[in-house]
């Protein structure tokens, strides 16, 4: 699944404020969004990524998503960033 490219990634963010940012700034790569979050959260991320051009991957679970960038809690989004 596509968690192992959120796992092996050297510098990533975690959580859909600092995702934004990061696209927002032309450092986020590539964007995992968590199919289970709340439409009013990952909107706006999907539209931004959308009009950058940054790829999005959706992912099953914001659980595992969050688990697989290294916290114990869910995360919405996480973005790889450049290196």
């Amino acid at each position: 699944m596509s968690y192992e490219r959120i796992k092996a990634a050297k510098k990533r963010t975690v959580g859909t404020r600092e995702t934004t940012k990061a696209v927002q700034k032309g450092l986020a790569r590539v964007v995992f969004i968590a199919k289970d979050a709340e439409p009013h959260v990952t909107e706006p991320l999907v539209s931004l990524c959308r009009e950058k051009g940054v790829e999005v991957i959706m992912v099953d679970s914001m659980r595992e998503l969050g688990r697989a960038c290294g916290i114990e809690v869910s995360s919405a989004s996480a973005a790889i960033l450049e290196e």
